[in-house]
């Protein structure tokens, strides 16, 4: 086991906790179908990584358990699930309004995910790779288990967020436009910066 002090230690110790935590909230609702949910996007998820490192997109140095796999599993078994659980659990019910809401979770988990790239050792990505590869799938995993969700999770089981909350002079109205805006803006300097300071 690969512990010790420092920030990759600390992340994804706290990533696991407060993702298995919220995880196990959702899935109680329903352990059968919200489970099914659960195991299925971690099984597609721990394909697609393997995928990709295959390929020579990407590596994860930095790993808990790095003699078990190439992959840190304990994140992509949780961290990408629990995504897929809070998108098919609380995503609005029009079309028009489910698209703000996972432009939002996408936004804050590229965000979280490009610092960790830049900033740490628990990922590096390797050319072709960038960051508007791991936006693109981002959305592609997302919206494919939004509709699996769907055939998976019936609608009494489902909570959406009340789409009135998300219209213009709401609170939801703020809180969407700020993640967009801070994400992409603070994102999109801190990227900048990082790319001109390592020339």
């Amino acid at each position: 086991m690969n512990i010790g002090w420092n920030v990759e230690t600390f992340i994804s110790i706290l990533s696991l906790a407060l993702s298995l935590t919220l995880t196990i909230l959702i899935i109680k609702i329903d352990w059968k179908k919200y489970g099914f949910l659960y195991l299925l996007s971690s099984i597609i998820g721990v394909i697609l990584c393997y995928i990709f490192i295959y390929l020579g997109f990407y590596i994860f140095p930095y790993r808990l358990f790095p003699q078990i796999s190439q992959i840190p599993f304990t994140a992509i078994l949780t961290i990408f699930p629990l995504y897929v659980l809070i998108g098919v659990r609380y995503s609005p019910k029009s079309w028009s309004w489910k698209i703000p809401f996972y432009w939002a979770l996408v936004h804050t988990g590229m965000f979280f995910e490009s610092w960790v790239e830049h900033s740490t050792q628990l990922i590096k990505y390797y050319s072709p790779w960038d960051t508007w590869d791991s936006y693109t799938w981002w959305w592609i995993y997302l919206l494919v288990f939004e509709w699996v969700g769907g055939l998976i999770i019936s609608q009494e089981l489902r909570k959406p967020i009340d789409q009135e909350l998300l219209r213009y002079g709401k609170l939801g109205w703020f809180i969407l436009h700020f993640i967009l805006i801070s994400t992409t803006f603070l994102a999109g300097v801190y990227l900048q910066t990082t790319l001109l300071q390592s020339k």
